[in-house]
């Protein structure tokens, strides 16, 4: 009687596994909020990520072994792979090794949040229960973030989460309440706007804007805008889309009186929408320190790809206009503008000529229509991270207590969702 030989797992090979997955976790949560990448990007990394997971989980022990050796020198990539893992195979005490080490390591908790989003919504069922019951924080606050990413509502433990004294799982649990479309918990998040704690007070803005509550949210954004300088991009990238025209001026005008404003004011208009401000936005085009920033605000407002309509150019000689190695030099605007194309300003403008026509003085665009329903669907279709938030963001403000749609979600779900949205 012959026996079939088992193939034996190839160390080098299995090793290989393990560090190209940790690298590509690393990468994913980079690409998620890239300006340029777009769905079909993400599923095609999306694939590679889970081919190297599938390697591992092959290669059984060995797989495991080297995985929890790579925790010797741990990142949020490692984090990812293991803690992916350990869901696959319901291994409670893998978890709750990578668990202690998030405790220690802050730096390894994006990587834990990240798996669990990536996990199978199936395979966490009794998981996610046992997270939310654990008298430990950061278990809450990560079964909280599960519940989240699967658009699963985490019941009354959410609820209580938004008064914890822990105040990383407060704020989120602040943002789960409009994320997951909590309309019952308004009461909550308007009481949560006094919290001492900024990201709090941010997050609870953000969902009473997702939930309904815009007027008493933009007020709440507007002040995290003057008083906390740290919050000022983030409040203004919400606050804008609340804005009217009329509202909108006297922001301008303030952010504009400060230097450090412009960078704000330039992201406003692409956000406000306004063809009125088209040209002044290729007037910024003319400065390498924000020529980038404004060509990613025109697009927004008209839709124009520049790379595809040959509307950009070569860098400017001297540099990248944006931060140098001396580090005294404050200007952090490269990370933000990386990837993104220079504009030309003169084709710009030819551009603009030629198809100002479409555009109407005082109305609202959003990447080259105004924001309907089903506007924002098709951008959540073929646009760039970046754009494809602001549309997820648009669909909550457009139907409040809509569930946020997830854009860093395994690309797969977001295609499978997409496929069963209503088209308006």
């Amino acid at each position: 009687m012959s026996t079939v030989a088992v193939a034996r797992p190839v160390l080098a090979v299995v090793q290989q596994h393990a560090e190209d997955a940790a690298v590509l976790a690393r990468t994913r949560s980079v690409l998620a909020g890239a300006p340029q990448a777009k769905l079909r990007h993400l599923r095609r990394l999306d694939d590679r990520l889970e081919a190297h997971l599938d390697g591992l989980r092959i290669a059984g022990a060995l797989g495991a072994q080297l995985c929890d050796a790579a925790l010797a020198r741990p990142g949020a990539g490692e984090a990812f792979v293991i803690t992916a893992l350990a869901l696959d195979a319901e291994d409670g005490e893998r978890l709750g090794k990578i668990f202690a080490l998030a405790e220690t390591l802050p730096t390894l908790r994006p990587g834990v949040v990240d798996a669990f989003a990536w996990a199978p919504t199936s395979a966490l069922r009794g998981i996610t229960t046992k997270l939310m019951q654990s008298p430990d924080a950061f278990q809450r606050t990560v079964g909280i973030a599960a519940c989240e990413s699967h658009g699963v509502d985490a019941g009354d433990v959410l609820a209580a989460s938004l008064i914890d004294t822990d105040v990383d799982l407060r704020s989120r649990a602040l943002r789960a309440a409009g994320a997951c479309g909590r309309t019952d918990l308004i009461a909550a998040c308007m009481a949560a706007l006094n919290d001492d704690d900024p990201e709090c007070r941010f997050q609870s803005a953000q969902s009473l804007a997702w939930l309904g509550e815009q007027r008493v949210a933009a007020d709440a954004l507007n002040t995290l805008m003057r008083d906390c300088v740290e919050y000022a991009t983030r409040a203004a990238a919400l606050a804008f889309k609340l804005a009217t025209f009329e509202q909108a001026a006297p922001m301008f005008k303030t952010l504009l009186d400060k230097p450090e404003g412009l960078r704000t004011a330039i992201r406003g208009a692409g956000i406000v929408g306004d063809p009125q401000a088209v040209a002044w936005l290729i007037e910024q085009m003319g400065d390498p320190n924000v020529a980038r920033l404004a060509g990613e605000a025109f697009s927004l407002m008209t839709g124009a790809d520049l790379a595809w309509l040959d509307l950009e150019r070569k860098p400017p000689d001297g540099g990248e206009g944006g931060p140098t190695d001396d580090p005294a030099d404050d200007d952090v605007s490269l990370e933000e503008d990386e990837s993104l194309p220079w504009p030309d300003p003169e084709r710009v403008r030819a551009w603009w000529s030629m198809h100002a026509g479409r555009f109407q003085a005082g109305e609202r665009y959003f990447m080259g229509a105004p924001p309907s329903w089903s506007h924002c669907v098709q951008v959540l279709g073929d646009a760039g991270q970046r754009q494809r938030l602001a549309a997820a963001e648009y669909l909550c403000l457009l139907r409040p207590g809509t569930p946020l749609f997830q854009t860093s979600a395994p690309a797969w779900r977001q295609q499978h969702r997409l496929g069963h949205m209503p088209a308006a």
